[in-house]
Formats: C-alpha cells, sequence, structure tokens
C-alpha cells in the first residue's frame, strides 16, 4: 500500500470541511423552503352563499318615493350607523340593503313623517379592502365585486422583488358568524370580499 503523503493528509480535512458546508447550505435551503411564512396556514375556506350585510364603511344609497331630502347616499359609521334627515341615527351595521329599508319605513311611520313610505336601499359603494406586505403600495382600495388577490395586487402597484407571488394570507369578517374574524390562506385565484385584509409574504431567500 502506497504511504499518505503530508500534503494528501493535510487535504483532506480541508474536503470535508468544504463538504460540510455545502451540505449545510443544502440543508437550510431545503428548510427555509419548507417554513416559508404562511406556508403553514390552512387555506381559507370559502365565503358563505349568504345575503351581504352592510358595515362600516359602506356606503347605501336610500331613495325615499317623492322624498327627496330623504333620498341620497349615506356612509355606514365607525358606529354601525347611519344618519338620516328628519330621521336621525339608523342602524345599518348587520343588516340586508332590504332589511334596512324596511326598518326605515318603520321608523318613518312611527314618527309619523310620512304615511305609507316607499324606501328603497343598495349598496353604491362596499367598503374597502386593504392590501399590506410586499406590495408596492400598501393600503386601503375600493371593493369590487369578484375581485381577486391578484386584481387587489394590480391595485397596489404589484408584487416587490422579495413578494411570495403564489399565495397570500387574508383575513375576512364577511359572513363570518357573530362578525368574528378568520385568518386563512388564498391564492391568486382567490375571490375576495369587501373588508378583507391581504398580506403579501416576503420570501426568505
Amino acid at each position: 500500500m502506497a504511504p499518505v503523503t503530508s500534503a494528501q493528509s493535510k487535504s483532506r480535512p480541508f474536503m470535508s470541511r468544504g463538504t460540510t458546508r455545502f451540505a449545510s447550505a443544502i440543508l437550510i435551503t431545503l428548510s427555509l423552503g419548507g417554513c416559508m411564512p404562511g406556508s403553514d396556514l390552512p387555506s381559507l375556506p370559502p365565503a358563505a352563499n349568504v345575503q351581504y350585510r352592510l358595515g362600516s364603511g359602506d356606503q347605501v344609497r336610500i331613495i325615499t318615493y317623492n322624498e327627496t331630502q330623504l333620498s341620497n347616499t349615506f356612509t355606514v359609521g365607525d358606529s354601525g350607523t347611519i344618519a338620516l334627515p328628519l330621521v336621525g341615527t339608523v342602524q345599518a351595521s348587520g343588516m340586508t340593503a332590504g332589511e334596512l329599508a324596511s326598518n326605515i319605513s318603520s321608523i318613518l311611520e312611527k314618527k309619523q313623517l310620512i304615511s305609507d313610505p316607499s324606501v328603497s336601499a343598495e349598496i353604491a359603494t362596499y367598503r374597502p379592502i386593504a392590501v399590506l406586505g410586499e406590495v408596492n403600495h400598501p393600503g386601503e382600495y375600493p371593493y369590487q365585486p369578484g375581485m381577486t388577490m391578484l386584481t387587489a395586487v394590480a391595485l397596489a402597484g404589484g408584487f416587490t422583488y422579495r413578494a411570495v407571488t403564489d399565495y397570500a394570507s387574508d383575513v375576512r369578517h364577511e359572513g363570518q358568524a357573530n362578525g368574528q374574524a378568520i385568518k386563512g390562506r388564498i391564492d391568486p385565484e382567490t375571490t375576495l370580499k369587501p373588508g378583507d385584509v391581504v398580506t403579501v409574504y416576503e420570501r426568505y431567500f
């Protein structure tokens, strides 16, 4: 057997350390890839197919037949109410547009302001969504029915170069029992709901 030279003996630890460092780097990369931020979130369940209920920030158009003073667009305030001329504060949050119209009709009759009033209500502008995290212009944006995570990101100026682009997190109040928010993972084609708060995560590498 040929003797091991001094040069060969010295080179072996060096190769061993290099191999160890390389293997460690691979393990770290694989580990990071498996625990990307938000990757462990459960998928956000689809919103229940129920009538939309008003909330703070919604704008609702009230039309009272033959009463121009009581026909206008009103914003649901932080307290969940709207302020109607002659009527005063009216609860709106948690109601459908139809329920709000019926409630206003009842109040007008009870106060004997109008005999047999005819009131209709429709949503003029939905409460905004928020887009946070790795987008170029985080902030609140108007909601439009049918908009998706990708639509929201486009409104917010697109992804930054650090963004995770194939999913995000979403906090949702709309359609939840007792107004309790839920948080889950969404993909670019997930349909959003009014008031959603979308967070785009940052990649680790």
